[in-house]
Formats: C-alpha cells, sequence, structure tokens
C-alpha cells in the first residue's frame, strides 16, 4: 500500500528509523517514546482528525507502518538483526558513495558539511515534528528523513567530497558570496511568523537553532535581537544587535532594531524633561502603534 523509492529505501531496505522520525542513532528508550507518541495520534481512539478518510488512513499509517516499525525494534533479538543489516548497508553505502545522488537540499548540506552530526539533528526534528501532523504529506516526508539517513552515512563512514580547484587566473577574483543555507532560511522565516504573533520564546529556540548551523547569519541575530528587546532583556538584545551589524552593517531588519533602540532613548529623555507633556506624546506614539508599528515595518506593513 505505501511504496517509498528515497533514501535508504532505494537500497531494498525498509528505513523504519525513517518510518519513526527518529536519529539512525536513537536509543530505544527514545524509539518506544516516540512511538507511543505516534500511537496515541494514530489510532481511531484519540487520533484528532475529523473526517472519515483521515482517520482511516492514520489507522492505515499505524497498522502497516509504524507499529510494524517498532515491533523491529522491540524485540532484542530483532533489534540486533536489524543493526547488522544497518552496518552491511552503511558500508555498501560507503562503496557506492560517489554514484549516489541526493535529491533534497538538507540531505546534500549533510554531505558537505563539517559538522554533519549537528545539521543532519536540527534537520531531523524539522522534518519528524511535521511528519504526521498532515497526513497528505507524511508518505513525502518520510522519504525525505531517509535522504537524511542516506547522507548520513554517507559522512559516517567517509568524508565530505572536497571541492574543486578552481583554474588559475593571473587577475584577482572577488571572494565568493557564502551560499544561503536553506535550513537557516527556513528557521528565520518560522521566526518572523512567531514574531508576528508576539510567540518570543518558540521564535528564540527557532533562531538559536539555526545559529548552531550558522553562526555569522547576521538576520538570525537580527531577529534574536528583536525577540530580546519585545521581552525587556535589552542587555542580550544589544549584543545579539551588535554582532548581527558586525557581520553586516546594511542588514535591513539589524537597522530597523537599532531604530527602536535609538526611539526608546529619546523616549527616556523626553519624560524627564517634559512633565505632563509626556502623557499626550504617549498617546501620540500608541496611535502610531496602532497604525502599524515596528512589525508593520519589518514584516511587510506600510513604512512611513
Amino acid at each position: 500500500m505505501f511504496t517509498f523509492t528515497q533514501g535508504l529505501f532505494k537500497f531494498d531496505f525498509t528505513d523504519h528509523h525513517a518510518i519513526l522520525g527518529v536519529s539512525l542513532d536513537a536509543e530505544f528508550s527514545e524509539i518506544r517514546k516516540r512511538y507511543m507518541r505516534l500511537a496515541r495520534r494514530l489510532h481511531p481512539d484519540t487520533c484528532p482528525f475529523e473526517s472519515e478518510a483521515d482517520k482511516e488512513l492514520a489507522n492505515q499509517l499505524l497498522s502497516k507502518l509504524v507499529s510494524p516499525a517498532y515491533n523491529k525494534f522491540s524485540k532484542e533479538s530483532e533489534r540486533d538483526e536489524l543493526f547488522v543489516i544497518l552496518k552491511n548497508l552503511s558500508n555498501t553505502v560507503n562503496q557506492q558513495r560517489t554514484q549516489i545522488k541526493l535529491t533534497t537540499d538538507a540531505a546534500k548540506q549533510i554531505a558537505k558539511s563539517g559538522d554533519y552530526q549537528k545539521l543532519y539533528q536540527v534537520a531531523l526534528d524539522d522534518l519528524s515534528d511535521r511528519q504526521y501532523e498532515s497526513l497528505d504529506k507524511t508518505l513525502e516526508i518520510i522519504g525525505e528523513i531517509s535522504e537524511l539517513n542516506l547522507a548520513y552515512l554517507i559522512r559516517k563512514n567517509g568524508t565530505p567530497t572536497p571541492p574543486p580547484t578552481p583554474p588559475p587566473t593571473e587577475a584577482p577574483t572577488k571572494p565568493p558570496t557564502a551560499k544561503a543555507n536553506p535550513l537557516v532560511d527556513q528557521a528565520c522565516r518560522r521566526a518572523e511568523t512567531l514574531i508576528s504573533t508576539k510567540n518570543y520564546p518558540m521564535a528564540i529556540l527557532e533562531l538559536k537553532g539555526a545559529l548552531k548551523i550558522d553562526q555569522k547569519h547576521s538576520l538570525s541575530h537580527a531577529l534574536l535581537a528583536l525577540c530580546y528587546l519585545q521581552q525587556n532583556q535589552g542587555t542580550m538584545a544589544k549584543i545579539e544587535l551588535k554582532k548581527a551589524l558586525s557581520l553586516n552593517p546594511k542588514q535591513p531588519k539589524a537597522l530597523e532594531v537599532k531604530k527602536l533602540f535609538e526611539q526608546a532613548a529619546s523616549g527616556k529623555t523626553a519624560k524627564k524633561g517634559t512633565g505632563k507633556a509626556t502623557a499626550k506624546t504617549e498617546k501620540k506614539g500608541n496611535k502610531t502603534d496602532q497604525g502599524g508599528g515596528f512589525f508593520g515595518g519589518l514584516f511587510g506593513g506600510k513604512k512611513k
């Protein structure tokens, strides 16, 4: 009923780790915890889906994929057998690594990145969080996770493919522009959505995850500065803003946050010297905020 053609499935291997959305290095306790969560979501008595079609699909996924995958781990003898098969598959993958073509951006990044283990875990966490949310995407995401697993095995037993040596040139060339990392870009987009709904704690988690992949991503630092500022953590906000501007002095979001700091500083000065006039000024400021405010400028609103 369910077929897969990506990642480790291409080697005539059922990727039980991908079906459950767990790391290839996951301990059994972690696997069991993940299975219990999926079973509650997919079981007919506890699933949150409203349509009969979704309920039936959830039941099929549980009985045909999730439960059989977990059974491979629940018995020690079958678990040991699976790990032997996986080890042999790892050797096969290593022998054929130059002929293997990865299809997803995240898998390609893992195959080339120096810190491939951290990148693998971040990408896996992102996919597993969405794996069984929308059931029409479940099979696609299982395939993408198996791609991550394939890339991970390539790196675990080998070394990253070195970049091609550029041809010699007489004239000096410009330094190459850093390529955007799709995982970092996705995290920033999710953070911006969370910021627009004032969910700053979750936005901070997204941005910290992005910076684990790319510590020199100026937009991530700028958005993190904004989150800290909105939570009245001025010192942390200043630190992140300084990092953002040092990496890119013209970063638009960082410049917007810098303006907020300047407005806050001028507002405090005005309050000390104007007395009753401060109240009128604050009322005007509130009206301005209601008309769009900073979030309008950052995330698509009208700018003055």
